[in-house]
């Protein structure tokens, strides 16, 4: 909607009608030295030419770099209609369905939206989003405690989970007298070990692909979880749900228990421009007998008494609907403009498209790694990856990463913080976005630097 100020004239006669002398009249009761007078530090106004020179300069700044990071935000390719559609008036300002019956056109979205969640995950519902994907997860486990037929308060939390996932997850549950026990991995392969012990648990999250970018044996894991009694809670990346086994399939085929019983992950990878971290949006999907305990809201279809079809919210266990004591959770809204970007993306692309974007992806980081092993670099797992993995090198982290942002790279994610015991290792990945050229221009660049960076100094030489 555009900007329409008032005239003189118009002033004048709102003025008149109310009986006000002028503007500052309408503040008079603010006392005068609390009022910060003129604006003496806003430069003066300049034309539409130069602001906007002046906003590509500042942008222009920050640099262009080829980014091979992933780590829980990725860089895909996003068709020019997506933002295009969903930056539109209607989409654009809408906010929240509070009241339904007028809010027709974003009940039918988020409906669309939740039947996609609900075929890629292969779970029977799908709420209207979350925050983000590490406050999904943290609901999930909140879930999971409300829905386990026990009264256990741990869940066991692979070190394999994005660590700041993991941290908001605590932060979410550590005041809930909620346990998160941590499950290690195999230092040879990556993929998460089997826990040994379930007791006093009451769920298992099952990450797929995990943080180090490692395909988990999800069918093993979700079994354990349920021979065990606990529910099997999958955190994963949407995208590789077009090409990998569905969170509801996971498990022996024979297993009338089979499948995960609730699925989260970031929404991000579905059209959401990286944009500096936002805004994202989380998912959350579960199997139909835990609907009741899933926080946010449903969208349903109905039909109204004239047979015409309508949409309406179904289930609203939230605070802003029901007692807050009765609230399944205190989320405040639903990320819709990323929603609408998401839903448009994968209506767009269909299951081929998301497909033909996975298989890329997953194509250009083993040509990656490859380059990369052929320039110095140790693959360090051996387990199989989706399109991240990690490599290690004989130079510190910091100053190699710091030296590819001086060849225009982003070479990846520093796992030395949050995973010492892996040494100089770093977390790539590649996605549709990288070319060959690309590719080979990383491997070059990262041969020289290390090359360069393991040479003896010229005393030690002589």
């Amino acid at each position: 909607m555009p900007f329409i100020p008032h005239s003189d004239r118009d002033i004048r006669e709102m003025l008149a009608v109310i009986g006000a002398p002028d503007i500052d009249a309408l503040f008079d009761e603010i006392p005068a030295e609390l009022k910060a007078g003129k604006l003496t530090q806003v430069p003066p106004g300049i034309s539409e030419m130069e602001i906007s020179r002046l906003m590509m300069e500042r942008a222009e700044a920050d640099g262009r770099y080829l980014n091979f990071l992933g780590a829980g935000a990725y860089e895909h390719h996003i068709p020019a209609a997506v933002w295009q559609i969903a930056t539109r008036g209607e989409f654009y300002s809408a906010y929240t369905p509070y009241q339904a019956e007028a809010s027709q056109g974003t009940l039918q979205l988020i409906y669309e939206y939740q039947t996609m969640m609900t075929r890629l995950t292969g779970l029977g519902v799908s709420n209207a989003s979350l925050y983000d994907g590490g406050s999904a997860l943290g609901e999930a486990v909140l879930m999971a405690i409300r829905a386990s037929k026990s009264s256990a308060r741990r869940v066991l939390m692979p070190k394999t989970v994005h660590p700041l996932y993991r941290a908001a997850c605590r932060t979410v549950v550590g005041n809930q007298n909620i346990e998160l026990v941590e499950v290690d991995y195999d230092p040879a392969s990556g993929q998460t070990k089997l826990p040994t012990d379930a007791a006093e648990c009451a769920a298992l999250v099952i990450p797929q692909p995990n943080f180090f970018g490692v395909l988990e044996d999800v069918d093993a894991m979700t079994d354990w979880a349920h021979q065990n009694g606990l529910m099997a809670i999958a955190l994963v990346n949407p995208m590789t749900l077009a090409v990998l086994k569905a969170p509801g399939q996971w498990g022996r085929h024979d297993n009338p228990n089979r499948g995960a019983d609730i699925a989260v992950g970031d929404g991000q990878p579905l059209g959401a421009p990286l944009s500096s971290g936002g805004p994202y949006y989380g998912f959350m999907c579960c199997k139909q007998e835990f609907v009741r305990q899933m926080p946010g809201r449903i969208v349903g279809r109905t039909v109204d008494l004239n047979g015409k079809p309508g949409f309406a919210l179904t289930l609203q266990a939230r605070e802003q609907h029901i007692r807050r004591s009765k609230a399944t959770s205190n989320i405040c809204t639903n990320q819709g403009l990323v929603v609408t970007a998401s839903t448009l993306y994968m209506s767009l692309l269909g299951p081929e498209g998301l497909a033909r974007v996975a298989r890329a992806s997953h194509a250009n980081t083993v040509k990656l790694v490859s380059k990369l092993v052929a320039a110095g670099a140790e693959n360090v797992f051996t387990g199989a990856y989706f399109h991240e993995a990690v490599i290690r090198t004989s130079v510190p982290n910091a100053r190699l990463l710091h030296s590819l942002v001086g060849q225009g790279i982003v070479g990846g994610y520093d796992l030395s913080k949050d995973y010492p015991e892996l040494g100089n290792a770093i977390l790539v990945c590649a996605t549709e976005t990288k070319t060959e050229a690309d590719l080979d221009r990383y491997a070059t660049q990262m041969q020289r630097i290390v090359s360069k960076l393991s040479e003896p100094p010229p005393c030690a030489r002589k």
